[in-house]
């Protein structure tokens, strides 16, 4: 009881102990561990832990000696007592970061005995304990034992000889803790020790010893194991040809780990690995499959008895001898880790590895049937094609052919997995199932044959009485994946058979399957009765099943919350599909429906399936609850619960559209008063939704807008004022508008609309730019504009009004504008020629001397021309050829023309464009230039054919003017929306790339920028030439001397880089090409740039701490084998001191690349495994340690855990 109390005071650290009582206590405990009673003995260890810091360090020391010569007394209770203490201590020592001496002492004091210990072969029970203990300190002390790293790894060689397995197992684990720490003269001496002991091949037990040893040193520390590979591949490769099992097993294991861990030096060797795997993994020597192939062809027809006759004779020979299942379970596990890690041989494992796996599902054993699952499973997962935005667009013939490949191969793969769906053995049909279910994500349809082959299996599923609830839930989710994967018309055979088990399902007791068997049988209604095309299938004799299942669920209130959601949204869906066949049962349904908008968990998922069914083609009767929730539904929109608000305002609109006859002007009120708090630049989608909303009321209900005048209007227009406005809310205020004008509502016409909104910048004399932002003038020009169209008969006034203002001299800048921008966006729509004065006022505006009216008059006549080219573009040509002065804004409006006329509007005129182009390539203003490069570009998406081989042309050009406007003018044609233009481009873009390589500096960046742009929209372009540019653009990266000089400002000297653009652009094409070509770089030596740029200018380690902290999300092996490298640079940046008198500037840039730095310190602490470096471990200790950096990373932690995603840079 005494030690139990000591033990609670230790705890509660409310003890403070001098120095003879600190004495007498240790003295005590130790007696106490040789005490008679377990009991007692257990306390006592228990007390170490919390003494172990609160007592003196030489009192620490006594314990570990009493404890480390108590480890070697013959009683083993006492023994087995202190190797616990020892443990205990070990784990409570500080680690090495706080700097305490203590930890180092005491590990060095207990070390020194446990390899005695070791050494000394006498009592096996001792040997392992001790090396347990060793093991422990290496895995959580290593780095401070470095003094006895050398002595450690003598002490455990020879233990990898014992005669017992188990201190050789133990032994492995030690030195794969002291390979994370040791220095590189132990790690070689080790590797060659085994090498040397692997050619000698003792004896077949003790070669198994040293086989296990590389592969346990290579998965925990992989990245220093790949130097050797070349010499111990080939040695692995010669035992796995001997006849012993385990050797086999241990070899394949052995292979696993090389591929996993280093994939860059096994590369060479994976053809001939993957070729033993595939040899191995059909290797039974003791059974015989041939039998089987004949019964395949009698058919699954065979009765019960006939089974259990099989049975009895199989037991002949004993099959506890035969472990060569465990040759094929390792061979199995390394084909996964090669099909993980190699996604560019996809198309090789679909011609070698894909038949030979499927020949191996018959396998008899579960447990590699399992892992042969998993590993088609991983190849299947390496097929799916990438969804991603740049792929969508983007996908070339490459990614087609594996899945081609995998199409043809699906008949197999039904033939081999069939039978097996009935199978009494429950983890092998869950294998099926989930091998099924990716196969049905990967090639959505490919199943659709085969379906009368998998119902039977399917059925058998949900009703057999032995399938455990995890059975049925995958059986439910394959099913799901299926329905919703295939056409509708495969299941109508199979919907009577099928519809009784998940019924049944939906009824379980367990609530994850009935919420599985609701979200099946959601699909299941769609599939039975689409409403988006015509079906004869009769649904009438299952409404009634689909329909009480599902309503039982509906009723329960005491459920768990995702069964009642799904069971809410699968009646929405019946309701919706088959609600024409409910007759009755309709009005009591939506009653149901009505208490669940009432509860606070419920109303969003009934909110939602309240749209599915007013969306209904069936005109599904809603009256009965309309009126009682409309009041409810208008609530909702006060709700401070985005999701919410937005599915209210959805499921408002098609209530609105579809039912505006059965609602009274009362309910309709009682949601307008709640829309103007909606409206706001806080979020421009609700507002979106909202304002679509009250589009729907002025085509559908008109007489409700008179009462929405004040409030819903002037937040509209403070909306169109806000600098915020753009893209859809911007576009749905547009068609409000134009519908509202429509209606003719008094106070609400175009007259007053207009008024509205060009008051601020007609009232304000003067200084209007000061009060609304230039993004506010487009807003509104687009919108006077939707006004104009909507009323044309107004349009010719107020267009003869605008070039009365800008003619009138005492009108403002921002008058004049807006008067340019609204003719802008009239004339890209009406025909404004009746205007004779507007290219003269044009004009003349060119000259003005606000540059904002310049460029809204450019921007005017490039979409007035647009407009009507005919009479504009004539004169704009002549007026660039004429006016050198105005070339620049003539040309930008040439480009508005050029980017928002069709191309056949422009076809007669490409040859004159084209020359006058032509003669302002070579201008020395840069700003003209890239205009020119951008009509160029525009200008060839026209005619590529013609366009383009004169473009490459131009190439050969002396001017380095010249050609950097050609490369700029390629950068233009490239989007992220496939373009005729593509597979011209695709041939040629190799020329324009040759430029990277141009002796001129401008010509590479522009070179640099056009390579980045493909990179990011549309990498097919470039995937296949890569090898070349790679050495091209990595070239890009490094400093160059001979281009920084130095340059006198008054008395400082100041340095200028003028590489640093090119170096900038080259960064960034790397970036790029890490989101989009990451399976083409090598990126071992891509990481020696990022190494580089880590040192180099601000700019460029900001970008390459970006660039780290993706790479440690995507290919964290590699980066984790080069830690020791990446983490230096960093420190130092997360350490350096700004100069005491500098200037504020030099304060933010540092602070800003501190964090930058830390980010990318937190994205590496993120790698899996990374605590096992020894150079991390430590720099976190100091982050740790050092306020300044720790408070920095906290802030980071706190800023990634806000963030919804990893940060990733738009490099557009």
């Amino acid at each position: 009881m005494a030690t139990n109390d000591l033990m609670m005071e230790l705890q509660k650290d409310s003890i403070k102990l001098d120095e003879d009582s600190e004495k007498k206590v240790v003295k005590m405990l130790l007696k106490l561990l040789e005490d008679k009673n377990g009991e007692v003995q257990n306390l006592a260890v228990k007390c170490l832990g919390p003494l172990v810091s609160k007592v003196k360090e030489y009192q620490v020391e006594t314990i570990v000696d009493s404890l480390c010569t108590n480890m070697l007394s013959d009683k083993e209770q006492l023994r087995d007592i202190s190797s616990i203490g020892l443990k205990t201590v070990i784990s409570e020592l500080p680690p090495a970061s706080t700097g305490s001496t203590m930890t180092a002492n005491v590990c060095k004091k207990i070390t020194a005995q446990l390899t005695g210990a070791i050494g000394k072969q006498e009592d096996v029970s001792v040997q392992l304990e001790a090396l347990d203990i060793l093991s422990d300190m290496l895995s959580r002390l290593g780095g401070m034992l470095y003094t006895f790293h050398s002595s450690i790894l003598n002490c455990l060689l020879p233990q990898l000889r014992s005669p017992r397995l188990a201190v050789r197992k133990r032994a492995i684990i030690a030195l794969g803790y002291l390979v994370l720490t040791c220095n590189g003269n132990i790690f070689s001496e080790l590797m060659e020790h085994l090498l040397a002991e692997l050619k000698r091949n003792e004896s077949t037990s003790t070669t198994r010893t040293y086989i296990q040893c590389i592969a346990g040193i290579s998965r925990q520390a992989g990245h220093r194991t790949g130097e050797y590979l070349e010499k111990i591949i080939p040695l692995v490769v010669r035992y796995c040809n001997v006849e012993d099992d385990e050797l086999r097993e241990y070899c394949f294991q052995a292979f696993e780990s090389f591929v996993r861990r280093c994939p860059k030096e096994i590369g060479p060797h994976i053809p001939s690995v993957m070729g033993l795997c595939l040899k191995y993994i059909t290797y039974d020597p003791n059974y015989n499959y041939d039998n089987e192939e004949e019964e395949e062809e009698e058919e699954m027809m065979e009765t019960e008895n006939g089974e259990d006759e099989e049975q009895e004779s199989d037991d002949e020979y004993s099959d506890d001898d035969d472990i060569s299942w465990k040759v094929r379970r390792s061979a199995a596990k390394c084909l996964e880790a090669i099909v993980s890690t190699r996604h560019d041989l996809l198309q090789d494992f679909y011609k070698t590895l894909s038949p030979v796996l499927i020949g191996r599902f018959k396998e008899r054993e579960e447990n590699v049937k399992a892992d042969i699952f998993c590993a088609y499973i991983a190849l299947l997962k390496q097929t799916l094609p990438i969804q991603s935005w740049l792929h969508a667009s983007d996908a070339g013939g490459k990614e087609e052919i594996p899945l081609t490949m995998l199409q043809n191969q699906v008949p197999n793969i039904i033939r081999a997995l069939h039978k097996q769906l009935k199978e009494k053995s429950i983890k092998s049909r869950q294998g099926c199932f989930s091998l099924l279910t990716e196969l049905a994500n990967v090639l959505p349809g490919c199943l659709a044959d085969h379906i009368p082959a998998l119902m039977p299996g399917i059925i058998f599923s949900l009703t057999d009485k032995s399938s455990s609830s995890n059975m049925r839930i995958d059986t439910l989710s394959f099913l799901h994946v299926l329905l919703c994967n295939h056409q509708p018309e495969v299941f109508h055979p199979h919907i009577k058979a099928l519809l009784p088990p998940i019924v049944s399902c939906i009824g379980d007791p367990f609530y994850k399957i009935t919420s599985e068997a609701l979200l099946v049988t959601q699909q299941l209604v769609k599939v039975i009765r689409p409403l988006d095309k015509s079906c004869t299938f009769d649904v009438k004799p299952f409404v009634k099943d689909l329909f009480s299942g599902t309503l039982k669920r509906l009723k329960a209130a005491d459920i768990d919350q995702e069964v009642k959601e799904r069971a809410i949204s699968c009646m929405g869906q019946i309701v919706c599909n088959l609600g024409d066949h409910l007759s009755g049962d309709l009005p009591p349904t939506l009653k149901i429906f009505l208490e669940r908008l009432k509860n606070e968990i419920t109303r969003l998922t009934t909110v939602k399936a309240l749209t599915l069914i007013a969306s209904s083609p069936l005109k599904i009767d809603l009256r009965p609850i309309l009126g009682e929730g409309f009041p409810i539904l208008a609530s909702f929109l006060r709700k401070n619960q985005r999701a919410l608000k937005l599915s209210t305002l959805t499921a408002l609109d098609i209530l609105i559209k579809n039912y505006s006859d059965s609602l009274k002007p009362a309910m309709v009120e009682s949601v307008l008063t709640e829309l103007p708090a909606l409206i706001s630049e806080n979020d421009l989608h609700v507002s979106q939704v909202a304002i679509v909303f009250l589009t729907t009321l002025a085509k559908v209900y008109p007489s409700s807008l008179s009462k929405i005048s004040g409030s819903v209007l002037s937040e509209l227009f403070q909306l169109v004022h806000s600098p915020l406005l753009q893209g859809g809310a911007l576009n749905a205020i547009i068609d409000f508008f134009q519908a509202l004008v429509i209606t003719k509502t008094a106070n609400m016409g175009y007259a007053e609309l207009m008024k509205q909104l060009t008051s601020p910048i007609y009232s304000s004399p003067g200084g209007a730019s000061v009060t609304l932002h230039k993004q506010a003038y487009y807003s509104v020009a687009k919108c006077v504009a939707a006004l104009s169209s909507a009323c044309p008969k107004e349009a010719t006034r107020v267009a003869s009004q605008f070039i009365q203002d800008v003619k009138n001299p005492k009108s403002s800048a921002a008058v004049k504008m807006l008067a340019f921008l609204s003719l802008a966006e009239m004339g890209r729509t009406m025909n404004l020629s009746a205007q004779k004065e507007l290219k003269t006022v044009i004009l003349e505006a060119f000259a003005s001397p606000s540059e904002e009216v310049k460029s809204a008059a450019s921007y005017a006549l490039g979409n007035i021309s647009a407009g009507n080219l005919k009479e504009y573009l004539p004169f704009m040509l002549k007026e660039i050829g004429s006016q050198p002065k105005r070339q620049y804004l003539l040309l930008h409006s040439l480009k508005e023309v050029i980017s928002s006329s069709p191309a056949d509007g422009l076809k007669p005129y490409v040859e004159d464009i084209w020359a006058l182009l032509f003669n302002h390539c070579e201008c020395t203003e840069e700003g003209t230039r890239n205009v020119v490069a951008e009509c160029l570009g525009k200008l060839a998406l026209v005619n590529p054919s013609q366009l383009l081989p004169r473009l490459k042309k131009q190439l050969s050009s002396g001017s380095p003017h010249a050609r950097s406007t050609v490369v700029t003018a390629i950068k233009f044609t490239i989007s992220d929306q496939p373009q005729p233009i593509d597979v011209l481009l695709k041939g040629c873009i190799g020329d324009f790339l040759k430029t990277l390589q141009d002796p001129d500096l401008n010509v590479r960046r522009v070179a640099l920028a056009m390579f980045n742009s493909a990179a990011h929209n549309k990498p097919s372009l470039i995937r296949d030439m890569l090898n070349t540019i790679l050495p091209h653009l990595y070239n890009e990266t490094k400093i160059r001397r001979e281009l920084i000089r130095e340059v006198e400002m008054g008395p400082f000297k100041h340095t200028v880089d003028d590489g640093l653009d090119v170096r900038k652009a080259a960064f960034e094409c790397m970036y790029s090409l890490l989101e989009s070509c990451l399976d083409r770089l090598d990126i071992y030596e891509y990481l020696n740039h990022v190494e580089d740029g880590l040192k180099d200018h601000y700019d460029i380690r900001m970008l390459t701490f970006i660039m780290l902290a993706r790479l440690s999300t995507l290919c964290p092996n590699a980066v984790l084998q080069r830690l020791e490298r990446l983490i230096e640079p960093l420190r130092a940046t997360c350490s350096t001191k700004v100069k005491a008198g500098s200037v504020k500037q030099e304060f933010e840039k540092q602070d800003e690349l501190k964090r930058s730095a830390m980010r990318a310190v937190a994205a590496l602490l993120t790698i899996p495994e990374v605590e096992k470096s020894p150079v991390m471990t430590e720099f976190a200790s100091q982050i740790r340690a050092n306020p300044e950096m720790a408070s920095l990373y906290e802030s980071i932690q706190k800023d990634s855990a806000s963030l919804p995603t990893t940060e990733s840079m738009d490099m557009n």
